[in-house]
């Protein structure tokens, strides 16, 4: 079957899935949108007021709050599931976000769910009644597992993913499966199944990738906690680009298994899955979520570390009164390129209002030079068969590759077929643990508890131009957690002249081409804080106790 055909066959199956939303009982009614052609940039709004104020209130509670409230009956898992169903269905159709809805599959599980509330008086877990979305190469059982390739379309899951079995346990409801790229390693979500992922705040940008899915639906609020992975940046770059938070949490926390995706089985540069959410509470709770059902007593890999949220890393000091201080580095540029002025003016605003507490906060300057070399690296490790499993996936159906498919498979550093040598991959990998030995030393010297820097070289890039993910891969080489959270969006006060006029590096004359304040206007703007290996606790508590001080400066722009 020509991949056209399959493509075709793939879009047909999730029109229906969406159909499918009006032969419930009582059905589900999709408002009538306009035609794509017709869309203005900005389609939240759009997408917000075809709900009823009922709707509204329950999609966009966070994720904490939501199941607290269903817990209290305040609103049944049906009522909810069918909002996020309803309000999902309408992301799709403005941002082209989702594979397919779940329609008969989430309601039958909500259904159940209130039952046992009923009979019980209890909620079944720390879930109970929470719709959670799920990025389609994370297998659900009985369902297609294509991984964004035409090729392996009617390639059907087996089992859940491992990932989904505790959430499952914990009363999640599974409702909606979302878009990623082809290859899986794209910074924005492009493919010949479905197309182009984009920006629900500017239709003109991307969503980031390779969630871009999950990305585009939560800032959507068609969702308000999904499940992502991440291997360089593909957690962290669609939150920025879509106004959420995400954690690209440290390997071999979470499970792995039952994913679906080329190289499955390397080891140089690991992924991982994460969550992504509307709300920074979010985190924490899928992730003590997971980590309470002990996953490691089913995956050997896993490193058996429990949620440890039950102690302060910053701890009150019983003479004083007062909180041991956080002490930030601020890593402004990594050196190869310098990023776009809404991310540098957000984090000199996030740097300042915490210079305002000084009792709580100490900031130091992180000057980078080695962000070069890291690229070098991992983009070494990323492809060590020189590609032969991306491309021979594309031509098993004779689809093409897409720009930034072949654009990352031509990197300078990754090697021809077959791919690298053993002696070669052992070199490379030596280069990696040299490269985390030295950066470690810097990290301890610096006595820094965390790390404040971009997320990429500017905010949600124009379709077809996320070429840089310095920002982002240099903390999956080091294998460091790094959340992202929203601080603002683009606006006049980033239409001043640009001082920076001279290129670090050829990447960043390219960079500099593409700031043109008009197209990045409306663009959410996000910021990554980053620890060490297994600080993924003390990430999460240090960004509570920052936002604490700097507020939710995001919330006013999705109204």
């Amino acid at each position: 079957m020509a991949w056209q055909q399959i493509a075709a066959e793939r879009r047909a199956h999730r029109d229906a899935s969406v159909a499918a939303l009006a032969t419930l009982s009582p059905p589900i009614t999709v408002p009538s949108l306009p035609d794509e052609k017709d869309l203005p940039r900005h389609v939240y709004r759009i997408g917000r007021d075809a709900l009823t104020d009922r709707e509204r209130e329950i999609t966009e509670l966070g994720p904490t709050r939501l199941v607290e409230a269903l817990a209290k009956r305040v609103y049944t898992s049906v009522e909810v599931t069918r909002a996020f169903l309803k309000r999902a269905a309408i992301a799709l159709k403005l941002t082209n976000c989702a594979t397919e809805l779940l329609p008969s599959l989430a309601i039958e599980r909500a259904e159940s769910l209130d039952a046992h509330l009923a009979s019980t008086g209890k909620p079944l877990g720390p879930l109970h009644g929470l719709p959670i979305s799920i990025k389609e190469h994370i297998g659900l059982k009985s369902h297609d597992l294509n991984a964004g390739f035409c090729a392996w379309v009617g390639t059907i899951a087996e089992r859940d993913a491992a990932i989904l079995k505790p959430l499952y346990d914990a009363g999640a409801v599974f409702y909606v499966r979302t878009t990623q790229p082809q290859t899986l390693m794209q910074l924005e979500t492009s493919s010949n199944l479905f197309g182009e992922t984009v920006c629900p705040f500017n239709r003109d940008l991307s969503s980031g990738g390779s969630s871009g899915g999950e990305g585009a639906l939560g800032g959507m609020r068609g969702s308000c906690l999904g499940v992502g992975t991440d291997i360089g940046g593909s957690i962290r770059s669609p939150a920025a680009n879509n106004g959420l938070y995400g954690l690209r949490p440290t390997s071999y926390r979470l499970p792995m298994g039952g994913q679906s995706a080329t190289m499955l089985g390397a080891e140089h540069i690991v992924p991982v899955v994460g969550p992504l959410s509307t709300h920074l509470p979010g985190l924490s709770l899928f992730m003590s979520t997971v980590l309470a059902s002990q996953p490691w007593l089913i995956d050997p890999m896993l490193v058996p570390i429990p949620w440890r949220d039950d102690e302060s890393h910053f701890p009150l000091n019983a003479v004083t009164g007062r909180m041991k201080k956080v002490k930030i580095g601020v890593m402004r540029c990594d050196g190869v390129v310098m990023p776009h002025p809404p991310v540098t003016r957000a984090i000199d605003e996030v740097v300042g209002k915490l210079r305002e507490y000084p009792e709580e906060f100490e900031i130091v300057q992180w000057e980078e030079n080695e962000a070069a070399e890291a690229w070098d690296i991992i983009s070494a490790l990323y492809f060590v068969d020189g590609g032969e499993q991306e491309r021979s996936a594309m031509a098993a159906s004779g689809e093409p590759a897409l720009p930034l498919s072949e654009w990352i498979l031509t990197q300078p550093k990754v090697p021809k077929p077959p791919g690298h040598t053993i002696d070669a991959l052992w070199r490379i990998t030596g280069q990696r643990d040299a490269f985390r030995e030295r950066f470690l030393a810097r990290w301890l010297k610096s006595g820094i508890d965390v790390l404040l820097c971009p997320v990429g070289p500017g905010v949600a890039p124009r379709l077809g131009t996320a070429k840089y993910w310095g920002y982002t891969a240099l903390w999956n080489l080091l294998d460091y957690p790094a959340a992202v959270f929203p601080v603002g969006v683009v606006g006049e006060q980033d239409w001043g002249s640009w001082t920076h006029k001279d290129p670090l590096s050829d990447t960043d004359r390219e960079n500099i081409k593409l700031w043109d304040p008009e197209c990045y206007i409306g663009a959410p703007v996000g910021l990554q804080l980053v620890g060490r290996r297994f600080d993924d606790e003390k990430v999460l508590e240090a960004l509570n106790i920052i936002q604490g001080r700097i507020g939710l400066p995001f919330a006013d722009a999705t109204a």
